[in-house]
Parts: C-alpha cells; structure tokens; sequence
C-alpha cells in the first residue's frame, strides 16, 4: 500500500495503494507454484488414504473452567470492552475531522487500514470473536436498548424481522465498500482522514437505523459488516463463546455449520477476491486498468472519476473471476454421483475457503502490518492528530524497515499461501467425507476442489511475484 501524488499525468493511471512501504524481494512464481502445487497434490493423496471418515464436523466444544468465563464475561468486562470500542471510534473520528491530512502522520489512517482490519483478523483466528465485545456500534446500541427498557418498562419493539435470505449479504457490500474506500475512493491518492471520518459517521448511521429496524443483537450478529467478517476469522480457532461459558473447541471445527448462512459463500470470496485485487493493481492488472482509465479520460470523465471507474470495474471483474473459479470447482463436484443441489454444494464447501483468504491476507500485508504497526506504537500513539504533541514521549520513534530480512518476509508469504491451501484442502475433504455416501465419491468429488486450490496457490504466488517485481 503506497501513497501516490495527486498530480498524475493524463495518460497515466495512478496508484491507490494507501501507505508506503517497503518492497520484498520477488517471488520466483514458476518454481514455488510447482512446489505449492506438488504440496497439495501430495497432500490430496495422503488424505484420500489416510483420513477416511469425518473428524471435522463436529465441535466437540468443552466449557472452561467457571471461573475463567465469569473473569472474561462479566459485567465489568463487558463494559470495559464496550467503552475502548467507543473511544476508538470517536478517536477515529477526532482524528479524521480534527488531525492533519497527512495520511502516514494521522490515527485514522493508520488505526482503520492496519490496526483494525488486519489486526483484528489476527486476534479473531487466536482469540474467537473478540470484536463482538469491543463493537463500538453494538455497545451503544445496548445501551440506548437499555435506557429504552429502563424508561419504558419494556424492550424496544423492532418493526421488522430479519429476513432469513438475506443472511450476510449486507456483509458482502460493506466489506466490497470498505475496500473502495480504502483502494479507490480517493481517485488516484490514499483516502485522506476527513474522507474516512465521513465514511465513518456514514457507516454508524446506517448501522444504527439497522439495528432500530431489526434489533441490535440480530443486525450485529448478520448483517454489520466488520462483525461478520471478522467472525469468519474467528471459525478457524479453538475458543468460542456460548451463552455466559467459554468454552475449547477442535480447531477449524466451527467453519462448516458457519457457511450455511446465506452470503456467506460470497463474503468468503469478496475476501480473497479484494486482497488479489490490492495485488493486482500494480501488478498483472496494470495495463488493463491503464487502457480502462484512458478510454474513461477519453471519454470525458476528469482524471479522479477515471481512475475510480477504472479501478471498480476491474475490482468487481476480479471478483467475478475468483467467485467463477470456485463456482466452476462446485460444478464439478456436482458431476460426482449422489451429490447435492449445485448452490447447496457451494453452501457446504464455502467454509473451506476461510484458510485461503487468511492466507492471502497474511501473504500480502505481512510486511505491511509490521511497518505500518511500529508507525501505529510509536510517533501515532504520541502525536494522534499530527499536529506536534508528544503524549507518551514516543513521538520521535520512527518505521524499522530492517525489522525484518526481505527473505523473510518472502518464506512467510509463500509459506502462508502453501499452509492456506493444505487447510483448505483438508477441510474440504473432511466436508465431502461427510456429503457423500462413500469415501470412493468423496475423493472424486474433490478432484475437482483440488483443482480449485492449485489455481489459487498460483495466482497467490503470480500475485507476489508480479507485485514485488
């Protein structure tokens, strides 16, 4: 993610990539998708011998012991978790409004793009569904059902039912918006703090007439788009949450009964669709978004409203092609004997892409989160606004970038990308085992996802290679 000047030429399309860092050394794409490809093709033999009936459908989850669920899940702790969440939020929004416009030198910039959506993705796979008790937006609107129950005498009545089919839908557009603004909306610069306070402000009213019209515990759970999609992450750990217990679970055992909602095929893919798409920008997708920007320029449209076209047309084209690629596995998979309904199948296998957006997150902004982290710990902590203060007496610490060796960075993306995919293909294979009557069609069918997950390992990897060149 890189910031780019805002005087581009005319005939240039520009960069939206966000905050600078610096470049990895280039994957050598030719011999690591061989290798990735011989890992899963090894792997998919070892599981079709090997792993023969079902050990991932059920959770098996086991409460721990009392006394650590009433440390973790009461009251005060509620509470406590509710009011970082807000004061993040509205620091997130001082910030925006108040702080310099500089992006690498604001809170908003730094906390939303890196801290938040990629952290917390880590925290979800550690943790489980951490972001549930620090949601700013279900936080207040607790308390504003609270105070309506304490007036009233009565909880606040909802005018609507949640409607079952739309499922995490709204999920789905709030990531695909979240990513335009991060990615596009700035029209060939990174989003500026005023533009993401806007969004912001934008985003919590929507929510908060969401959850008036559906209730908040209902809208929160479904449709809240950072609530979902930070869910999904959580799925793959041990640790979850039911009713006032915690409670272990066998790892990745939460995916398969995640998947079934509706929508939540489609956040899946959204995900690895817009992280392949941050990639591409610069990368194997540059000279078609150049020739797309140049027909909008020639076209009329001034050079922002180009790039922005340009750009979400070969977003959503992207998602096209990696929601076909998938789709086209299902096909194959319904070709098997005694398989399931086409869309039914594409339900039940969903979960097993989870390991493979998380893959493509840890592969792509690795690097990224570490830099932009030491930036978020240091001078952004002291001087939130930018404007010269130095609160915590770090304001004069700076990015590391020797923080790690470039061939590190590099073992991690491609191992990232090959464990990614040996998951998935374990989860999909465990799913079939438990789809199919036999484990003879069960390995059949997944001929068809094993193709699936070679195509992604290597356009994961063409990716890098093209985006580190």
């Amino acid at each position: 993610m890189r910031v780019r000047s805002p005087g581009f030429s005319s005939r240039t399309s520009p960069s939206a990539h966000a905050l600078v860092g610096r470049k990895d050394l280039p994957v050598p794409a030719w011999l690591f998708a061989w290798g990735a490809s011989l890992v899963l093709i090894i792997s998919f033999a070892l599981l079709s011998v090997a792993w023969t009936t079902a050990r991932l459908q059920k959770e098996d989850w086991r409460p721990t012991p009392r006394w650590f669920s009433r440390v973790v899940l009461n009251p005060l702790t509620q509470v406590i978790c509710g009011l970082v969440g807000v004061f993040l939020l509205f620091l997130v929004l001082y910030a925006g409004f108040r702080g310099i416009e500089d992006p690498t030198h604001n809170f908003s910039i730094i906390f939303v793009f890196y801290t938040f959506w990629l952290g917390m993705v880590v925290l979800s796979v550690l943790l489980g569904d951490v972001f549930r008790a620090f949601n700013p937006w279900r936080a207040i609107g607790r308390v504003v059902s609270g105070g309506f129950r304490l007036v009233a005498g009565q909880s606040a009545p909802t005018p609507f039912r949640y409607p079952e089919w739309l499922g995490r839908w709204p999920a789905v557009l709030g990531v695909l918006l979240f990513i335009w603004l991060e990615l596009i909306a700035g029209g060939g610069i990174a989003p500026t703090p005023h533009k993401v306070a806007v969004a912001t402000v934008i985003y919590t009213t929507i929510t908060f007439v969401c959850m008036a019209l559906f209730g908040v515990e209902e809208w929160i759970g479904r449709g809240e788009a950072f609530n979902a999609y930070f869910g999904m992450f959580s799925q793959l750990g041990p640790l979850e949450r039911r009713d006032d217990r915690v409670g272990l679970r066998k790892f990745l055992t939460g995916a398969p009964q995640w998947a079934l909602v509706p929508g939540a095929a489609a956040l899946v893919l959204t995900s690895i669709a817009v992280t392949s798409f941050d990639g591409a920008q610069e990368g194997v997708l540059s000279g078609a978004i150049t020739w797309t920007f140049d027909r909008c320029s020639d076209a009329g449209l001034s050079l922002p409203n180009s790039f922005r076209v340009a750009n979400t047309i070969w977003m959503l084209i992207t998602l096209a092609a990696v929601s076909g690629l998938y789709w086209l596995g299902v096909a194959g998979m319904h070709t098997v004997r005694g398989s399931p309904a086409v869309k039914q199948l594409g339900r039940s296998f969903a979960h097993s892409l989870i390991p493979i957006a998380l893959a493509y997150l840890v592969a792509h902004y690795f690097s990224a989160f570490l830099y932009q982290e030491q930036a978020q710990f240091t001078y952004i902590l002291s001087d939130p606004l930018g404007h010269g203060s130095d609160l915590f007496g770090t304001a004069g610490g700076g990015i590391n970038y020797g923080i790690v060796s470039s061939n590190t960075v590099w073992y991690v993306q491609v191992g990232a990308l090959v464990v990614g995919h040996v998951v998935a293909l374990t989860l999909a294979h465990d799913r079939a085992l438990a789809v199919y009557d036999n484990v003879r069609h069960a390995s059949r069918s997944q001929y068809f996802m094993l193709a699936v997950m070679v195509g992604f390992t290597c356009f994961g990897l063409f990716l890098l290679s093209q985006a580190n060149a």
